[in-house]
C-alpha cells in the first residue's frame, strides 16, 4: 500500500519545504525538540513496560505461593 512512499527525492522535497517554512535558524531547534520528545516517549514506554513486567512477575509469584 505504502510501497516506495519515501524515496530520496520525496525526502529532499520535504526538507526543502521545511527549510522554506521554518527557515535555516529554526530547523536545528525544531530537530532538537523532536529528538527530545522521542527520547522522552521512549523512556516513558520503557518505564511502563518495566512496571507491567514487575506486576506480572509479582502476580506469578503470589500464584505459586498459593499453590504451596
Amino acid at each position: 500500500m505504502f510501497e516506495g512512499l519515501f524515496q530520496p527525492m520525496h525526502l529532499l522535497v520535504i526538507f526543502g519545504l521545511a527549510l522554506l517554512i521554518f527557515g535555516p535558524r529554526k530547523l536545528p531547534e525544531l530537530g532538537k525538540g523532536i529528538g527530545e520528545s522521542i527520547r522522552g516517549f521512549k523512556a516513558a514506554m520503557k518505564a511502563d513496560e518495566d512496571k507491567v513486567v514487575r506486576t506480572i512477575t509479582a502476580d506469578k509469584g503470589e500464584a505459586q505461593l498459593r499453590k504451596l
